[in-house]
Formats: structure tokens, C-alpha cells, sequence
């Protein structure tokens, strides 16, 4: 009998497949290496298949869709619960196709190849700004072990580095200079690079309409504007409302409740770490800047602040940053300040 379900257990060279058919007889269970793959999968009529997000998922989801498969992305923490014994690559391959057929099992949306790109060159930015840090870190603490102290602030570093090279009286040793110049043309090869970075992020931000439109939103800039369009996609369809956006992206607090009795904890932190620590610094800077504004957001902010703590009021303001960003991408439309005022509704 045609299989109607398959779990694919991805890896580099070797790939599980265990197919079901429609009485959830296991009926297809072998290897394949990488270059089988795809000719197996032609010759199958067109089915469900499931897969871990995990490296190269996403592209081999399109490779398959464009067969005709309908493909869904489960992620791993998701899986785990059905993989039984010990765990191998045949059990994993069991467990995804058990997984994929729950009814209320939550999928990873499949990026499109210009989600990629965009998420590689934030990814890219992101390592090198984590470089140029610890580069920065280096410098200053080989130079405190010469008795010399700088600011912490990197523009500071910078102007200092030439008076330090060019001071003859500072202590510093012919070799140690050498050292210390080398590190300088490091500094300058990482700024250069962050620099051309940014252009190619400003850029994309430009030339995408719906980042432009998140960027009418404050605490949002290009950078994550395009990092939101790069994670969910140019309409966040895969979204039913905007709390599954923001407990998506881990913005939403933890329970542990239990005998009817509730108890929410801190945000849970889920999602992407780096989204999220984009949202929550934008807000920080727009709950800094709130206080005297008489707008409706401001407000809200300035009330908030006057019970809690401004962190708090930060990851609040991130979270409903996040429910915005659904609204505009799901529905189409400009950010309205006033939205809802008509109705009474509270911001």
C-alpha cells in the first residue's frame, strides 16, 4: 500500500526514512545516502513528511515541496517525547513520523531562500560585532598589564590607540608596540566590516515594504525590522493572533500552575534569543524616552513605570511590540496610533 506519512531523519551523509500507510503500518524503513535522496522521493506519490528544523531542513523542504510532498518542520524538543528506546537514527526517524501526525502539533514555518540570505547576513553581523568585543576586551586588558587604562567605551579605545602607538614615554616595549598595532589593524578590519554590514542591512530595510512599514513602530530600526522579516516571514501567516507571535518569540511569561491554582514566572525566554534581545533594546530605549510625551503609548509607559520596574516596563512594551508587529504584517497595513480609539479600547 502507498505510504501517506514519512519521518526523515536529516544528517550529512546518511538519512533515515520511515514510512506509514494509511493504517499506520510501518511499511518503509531504510538509509539513503545524500545523493539518493531526491530520486527516492520522485518516485513516491506525494505525501506528508516531516522533518526536525534543524541545519539544511529548510532546503531540503523546498527540494521536496517542489516535488509535490507537503512538507512540515518540527522542532527537536518536540520530537523527543515520541522517540522510544534508545535513541538512533531508525527510533528518530519513528519518533518524527509519530510526531508529525499528532493533530495539535506546533510546526516551524519553511524560510523562503530571501529569508536565508537576510538571516545570514544578520547572523554574520551578529559574530562580528561579538569579535570586535572581545577584540576590544583583548586590547584593554594587555594594556592594563602595562599599567595602562582605558575606557570601556570602544570610541574611546580607538581615539586612544594612535597616542599609545605614538607615545614614547608610556613604558611600552618595541615588540609589545608591534603587538598592539597588529591588534589596532584587526580593530580597524572588524569596524570595516561591521560598517559594510549595516549598509547591506539599511539597505534591505529600504527596499522591503514591510520592513518599512515595522519601522513606523517605535523601538524598531532596520536592523530589526529586517531580522523580524528574516524569522516570520513578509506576513506572519503562521501566527493565528499576536500572542502566539510574542510566546513565539518568548516575550510571554512561564506558568507553573497546577490544582487550579496560577502562577506565572518570569518570560519564558523561548524563540530566538537574538530577536528578542533586539526588541527588548529598543524598548528600553523608548521607555527612556517616554517620560512628558502625551501620546497614548507614552502614557501607558509613563503608568506602568510608575508601578513596576523600568525593566519590567521594557519587556511589557517588547511584548506588545510583538503583537504590533503581527497586526501590521497579518492585516497589511500602516501602524495607526490611534487605532481602536473610536471603540474605547485601551492601548
Amino acid at each position: 500500500m502507498s505510504i501517506i506519512r514519512i519521518g526523515l531523519d536529516l544528517a550529512k551523509t546518511v538519512f533515515q526514512i520511515h514510512g506509514v500507510n494509511h493504517k499506520e503500518e510501518v511499511i518503509c524503513t531504510r538509509q539513503l545516502r545524500r545523493s539518493q535522496l531526491l530520486d527516492f522521493f520522485k518516485k513516491l506519490t506525494p505525501c506528508l513528511i516531516g522533518m526536525e528544523a534543524c541545519s539544511g531542513a529548510h532546503h531540503w523542504a523546498r527540494q521536496l515541496q517542489l516535488m509535490g510532498h507537503t512538507v512540515k518542520l518540527i522542532a527537536p524538543q518536540f520530537v523527543k517525547p515520541y522517540v522510544k528506546g534508545n535513541k538512533n537514527d531508525a527510533n528518530d526517524a519513528a519518533a518524527i513520523c509519530e510526531a508529525v501526525g499528532r493533530p495539535s502539533m506546533r510546526f516551524v514555518p519553511l524560510k523562503t531562500i530571501a529569508q536565508q540570505d537576510l538571516q545570514a547576513l544578520h547572523r554574520i553581523r551578529s559574530e562580528l560585532v561579538q569579535q570586535r568585543t572581545a577584540k576590544v576586551n583583548q586590547i584593554r586588558g594587555l594594556l592594563g598589564e602595562y599599567g595602562i587604562v582605558t575606557a570601556q567605551r570602544i570610541e574611546s579605545l580607538r581615539k586612544a590607540l594612535p597616542e599609545l602607538l605614538e607615545d614614547a614615554e608610556n613604558g611600552l616595549t618595541p615588540d609589545f608596540r608591534a603587538l598592539l598595532n597588529g591588534l589596532r589593524d584587526d580593530l580597524v578590519y572588524l569596524d570595516e566590516r561591521i560598517a559594510t554590514a549595516d549598509k547591506q542591512v539599511q539597505q534591505q530595510a529600504r527596499e522591503n515594504t514591510q520592513a518599512l512599514r515595522l519601522q513606523q513602530l517605535r523601538g524598531i530600526g532596520p536592523i530589526t525590522a529586517t531580522a523580524l522579516i528574516a524569522a516570520i516571514g513578509q506576513d506572519a501567516h503562521h501566527f493565528k493572533r499576536g500572542r502566539d507571535l510574542a510566546a513565539w518569540i518568548g516575550l510571554t511569561p512561564g506558568q507553573h500552575s497546577s490544582g487550579g491554582k496560577e502562577r506565572l514566572l518570569g518570560i519564558s525566554k523561548r524563540g530566538d534569543t537574538y530577536l528578542r534581545t533586539l526588541l527588548i533594546h529598543g524598548a528600553r530605549a523608548v521607555v527612556k524616552t517616554a517620560l512628558g510625551k502625551t501620546d497614548r503609548l507614552s502614557v501607558w509607559i509613563q503608568s506602568l513605570c510608575s508601578r513596576r520596574n523600568k525593566n519590567i516596563a521594557a519587556v511589557a512594551l517588547a511584548n506588545k511590540t510583538a503583537r504590533m508587529v503581527w497586526a501590521l504584517l497579518s492585516r497589511n497595513m500602516d501602524y495607526d496610533p490611534d487605532f481602536g480609539l473610536a471603540r474605547g479600547e485601551v492601548v
